[in-house]
């Protein structure tokens, strides 16, 4: 009996001491884990470690700092008012597609002046195309001997009538009238040509220009002066008026 006493004595004993050293590892965890977690919190002392119940960091608290950080990490929207353009993008753009540069300077009225100038220029040169080949049909016409060809008829005046008198006048005529109208047809794809030039350079430097200075600071004034020769002698001749140039930036 005494026996089963002692034996039951030490178990119990056995049992506590197991007891109290998972309780002190248990608490020693905690402790590290508080002291990595709250190393820089004001609560922590040099003498004890402390954890202020305040300072613990909730679930709710999570989500709250997660969703802070997610709207400041989240990408802000274009600023037009400071945005400028690059030039080598808008001269690119000019060239692959007229008016695109004007339209990625934010520069829209332009684009009736560019698209006018194209459209304005393909029709003086379809018109002057279809004037030349006319006259140039009436011209082969006249000079030919087929008195069946006589398309040339079409560009007389009412009454008019081309006979062996005035052959040479109308000859001389439809060759001019031919010549010209090929001429301005020629001139109508250069022009055109120039207004596409016109454009992308534009662009380019009215992308360039975006970023420069034209604020009050930068001025120009001319008012009058009075000018000092700096001759001797004569006091007349040593003085003079003139305009003096300011120049502020």
């Amino acid at each position: 009996m005494r026996t089963t006493l002692v034996d039951i004595l030490k178990s119990l004993m056995l049992s506590l001491v197991m007891l109290l050293m998972c309780s002190t590892n248990a608490h020693a965890q905690a402790k590290n884990e508080a002291r990595i977690l709250f190393a820089n919190d004001s609560s922590l002392t040099k003498g004890e470690e402390h954890i202020d119940a305040a300072s613990v960091i909730t679930h709710d608290d999570s989500l709250k700092l997660a969703s802070v950080d997610t709207t400041t990490t989240k990408k802000k929207g274009r600023d037009w008012a400071t945005w400028r353009p690059e030039p080598k993008r808008a001269l690119w753009l000019a060239i692959v597609l007229p008016g695109a540069g004007q339209i990625y300077n934010r520069k829209y009225w332009k684009l009736p002046i560019v698209y006018g100038g194209f459209v304005g220029c393909a029709y003086a040169m379809r018109w002057n195309n279809m004037m030349y080949h006319d006259y140039s049909q009436a011209y082969m016409d006249i000079m030919d001997d087929d008195p069946e060809t006589q398309s040339y008829n079409q560009f007389l005046h009412l009454g008019n009538q081309v006979t062996s008198a005035n052959m040479e006048r109308y000859q001389s005529l439809f060759k001019k009238r031919k010549d010209r109208y090929r001429r301005w047809r020629d001139m109508s794809f250069f022009v055109l040509v120039g207004v596409y030039a016109l454009s992308v350079i534009d662009a380019y430097v009215d992308a360039s220009l975006s970023e420069f200075d034209i604020s009050p600071d930068l001025s120009l004034k001319v008012t009058p002066a009075v000018v000092n020769s700096g001759e001797k002698g004569n006091p007349l001749k040593t003085i003079g008026l003139g305009f003096q140039c300011n120049l502020n930036f």
